[in-house]
């Protein structure tokens, strides 16, 4: 680009009519009309400046005083692409023919014509179906071979965006009826297909003329001989760029130079690294830590890994009230119980078994089931009676702490055993492990709630969120990590388990000393609308304040809005899906197009042909009605079930 086409807006009086007794506010408000003639809408900055200047045409300064032609591409042509088209007899595009200047050389050298018929077109393809009809469809998309020409690829119908139907089967005449939307739309996806094959190609401008479109070229990315540009790379990872950029800016001395300078950093600062990391502990649970027992326990024993058997004994007597000798048992945490069972019951003469106080079992010459004494003498010689039926009362020490009594009643005296006694063997199992213990040890507190200091990086779960001060995007997913081994393990599911920062901090204020904004702030505070004031300093040190009258220049008015108008003009149904013709699935296949235009200076509507005015120039609200149509396209989605599955 020259130097020149900086001089595109100038403000002076050789503007065209600008007399030298002109105000500067006359001569401004001159100058903008001139620039507004030539960019004040996109259509306007296309015709004027984007256009020519790609092409490699004259462009002239706002008050036309000058023109130059810009370099902006590294090739042009004005034959870029050529698409010449012809309809059949049953209304299908029979004919498609595509010359293409491939070199950009100004000449054409690749001529394709495609070998079946279109019937509907897409924004990214076409759909081939039996001449004047839609049956026996096939869909296509564009695609580019491996010499750069054109060619079609079978696809299926999902695959392609924005389909309608063009041949008879539809409507009559429709191709030649709106040959130029047809024409844009068919050379809309081969251009598309053409620029995703090589990024330096690019298309400035499209002229239709009869059944041809034309499109006017320039290769201007990198101006690069090789299609595949590295810059390109980004479109399909758009957080790369900031890696690229900082080790670019690292081996960049003119960048690292103005970044060390006081300019550039205007204080000093430290770089302080910690982490945020979720610690998991265990505490090793054995049995004792699991089940504590309590009472009249006579012995206790192992039984297997995990399991304890308690014997509680006592001496019975003859007497009308026997005794009742109970041990009291709790787990810390009950999911770890396995069993709790009166597994054993003896007695000479008798013992009755308890838990929680409810009689449970008993054992002795018959049974003994109530709170009353038993059937039977005391100081018997039939010898020991033994119950081996087991209880469970796994339930009731689950619940809560429970008790295991025995009531013996016999006769005599002397050691257990060996007279009148009364035995309850409890066995109880549990699954021992261990206590997770989790907390999150946050060593970055101080330092992020410094207000001098700022999060440059971080790493979460070796994903990059933080780089340079600036998120990138990421974020892990969560996760799921095992912790502990052998029988003393944990799954945790986490959104992260440990955040490496870095932040920089502010520990001088370096060289460049802080603005002193005590005069603005006094304009500020003392002027009005009328009246502008002022403190300046002194030659003597001093201060002084000044006052002078002032007032803005008229900005004038401006319309409210800009005046548009709506317009729509009838439109054969001719939309096409998977389904088919969206029209043949409505019970009048003709709709209608809605356009909006920008009134002209006489607040008259440029309607274009077949169009009737709908709403005339003002300042349309048409809002309600768009929710009410975004509201209803996403209702409706939400009804559609998406599968992979054949049907």
């Amino acid at each position: 680009m020259t130097p020149r086409f900086l001089a595109l807006l100038p403000i002076s009086a050789a503007l065209p009519g600008v007399a030298l007794a002109q105000t500067i506010e006359d001569r401004a408000r001159t100058a903008a009309e001139a620039s507004r003639s030539k960019s004040s809408d996109s259509e306007a900055i296309l015709e004027n400046y984007i256009s020519p200047g790609l092409a490699g045409q004259s462009i002239a300064t706002v008050d036309k005083s000058k023109s130059f032609t810009p370099n902006l591409a590294c090739q042009k042509t004005a034959n870029f692409l050529e698409i010449l088209i012809q309809p059949g007899a049953g209304g299908d595009i029979t004919t498609v023919r595509i010359a293409r200047d491939k070199d950009i050389d100004g000449q054409f050298d690749s001529v394709t014509t495609l070998p079946v018929p279109v019937s509907g077109i897409c924004a990214n393809g076409v759909i081939s179906c039996r001449p004047g009809s839609w049956s026996d469809c096939r869909s296509f998309q564009w695609d580019v071979d491996s010499s750069g020409d054109l060619k079609l690829a079978e696809v299926e119908m999902p695959a392609l965006a924005g389909c309608y139907c063009v041949n008879n089967s539809c409507g009559a005449n429709l191709v030649m009826g709106n040959l130029p939307s047809v024409l844009k739309d068919l050379g809309g996806g081969a251009v598309g297909a053409l620029s995703s094959h090589d990024p330096r190609n690019g298309v400035a401008d499209a002229r239709v003329n009869g059944p041809v479109i034309q499109y006017v070229g320039a290769q201007s990315t990198a101006c690069s001989p090789d299609p595949a540009l590295p810059q390109t790379a980004y479109r399909a990872n758009p957080t790369a760029i900031q890696g690229d950029a900082f080790a670019a800016s690292r081996s960049n001395s003119l960048f690292q130079s103005l970044a060390g300078s006081p300019a550039g950093t205007g204080r000093a600062e430290q770089v302080r690294a910690c982490t945020i990391e979720r610690e998991v502990t265990f505490l090793p649970l054995g049995y004792d830590d699991i089940v504590s027992a309590s009472g009249s326990i006579y012995s206790v024993r192992d039984c297997g890994e995990g399991c304890r058997r308690y014997r509680i004994i006592g001496d019975g007597d003859c007497s009308g009230s026997p005794p009742i000798f109970t041990a009291r048992f709790e787990v810390s945490d009950p999911a770890k119980l396995i069993s709790a069972q009166i597994v054993e019951m003896g007695a000479d003469d008798w013992v009755q078994g308890r838990v929680n106080g409810r009689i449970v079992s008993s054992a002795g010459p018959r049974p003994w089931l109530t709170t009353g004494l038993p059937s039977g003498d005391c100081r018997t010689d039939g010898g020991a009676a033994r119950n081996y039926t087991p209880y469970d009362f796994t339930a009731d020490l689950r619940a809560g702490p429970a008790t295991v009594s025995a009531r013996v009643r016999g006769g005599g005296g002397g050691a257990p055993l060996t007279t009148q006694w009364g035995l309850v063997d409890v066995e109880i199992r549990v699954s021992p492990g261990c206590e997770p213990s989790e907390r999150l040890v946050d060593l970055c507190a101080g330092t992020g709630g410094d207000t001098k200091c700022r999060l440059d990086s971080e790493n979460v779960d070796g994903v990059q969120t933080f780089r340079n001060g600036i998120s990138t995007g990421l974020r892990p997913l969560t996760q799921t990590r095992l912790f502990g081994t052998g029988s003393c393990t944990i799954q945790l599911t986490r959104d992260f388990f440990r955040r490496e920062r870095s932040y920089k901090c502010v520990v001088d204020t370096g060289s460049m000393p802080e603005p002193d904004l005590r005069r603005g702030a006094w304009i500020i505070d003392h002027s009005t609308e009328t009246m502008l004031a002022d403190r300046v300093r002194t030659a003597d040190g001093g201060m002084a304040s000044l006052t002078r009258p002032f007032a803005l220049p008229d900005r004038g008015s401006v319309p409210a809005c800009e005046a548009i108008c709506k317009t729509r003009a009838p439109k054969a149904n001719a939309d096409a899906a998977p389904d088919g013709v969206v029209g043949a699935r409505q019970t009048n296949p003709t709709g209608f197009d809605t356009f909006y235009h920008v009134c002209r200076a006489d607040n008259v509507c440029p309607a274009g042909p077949g169009e009737t005015i709908v709403s005339p120039c003002g300042c349309l609200d048409d809002f309600p009605e768009a929710v009410v149509v975004m509201q209803t396209v996403r209702l409706a989605g939400a009804d559609l079930a998406c599968t992979a599955t054949a049907r």
